[in-house]
């Protein structure tokens, strides 16, 4: 049986490091699901994905943004979002006490399985909610083979 010496204060040590490692990140370069730290956006729509049995619903909040500008693509088995938030005036930021609104430019991506189908994807825009339906492709349903003997 090995010894185990205990150290009260390793966890608040931990704690600090990863504080310290937030501060030394420029603002806005945080990391990606995928560990990357690449700024691919300024902010993210929360999203909300939905599996049915004949479709996929991708639902995002995009409060101020048309739904003409936001450019939806497949690829390779990913779908991507991209679009923007810009300020409405620049001068009239001065004025304001606080800014907590999200604003410039967003990425998203999503892998899909290969159920999905592709060139069956629609989407539609509404009082600020991105509604993506990619509809699954027809099951291929098992084909018994029988063995000659």
């Amino acid at each position: 049986m090995a010894l185990v010496s205990y150290e009260p204060w390793n966890l608040l040590s931990q704690f600090q490091n990863e504080v310290n490692r937030l501060f030394e990140l420029p603002l806005g370069n945080l990391q990606d699901v995928e560990g990357s730290t690449v700024v691919t956006s300024h902010w993210r729509p929360a999203v909300d994905v939905k599996e049915e049995d004949n479709r996929f619903v991708i639902v995002a909040d995009v409060p101020g943004i048309d739904p003409k500008d936001i450019e939806i693509t497949m690829e390779n088995g990913v779908l991507t979002l991209k679009g923007e938030r810009s300020f409405e005036k620049q001068e009239d930021r001065e004025g304001y006490k606080r800014l907590e609104r999200a604003r410039g430019s967003f990425y998203r991506r999503f892998s899909l399985p290969d159920s999905a189908d592709a060139e069956a994807i629609k989407a539609k825009g509404k009082d600020g909610v991105l509604e993506i339906v990619i509809q699954k492709h027809e099951r291929v349903q098992p084909r018994r083979i029988t063995v000659q003997s």
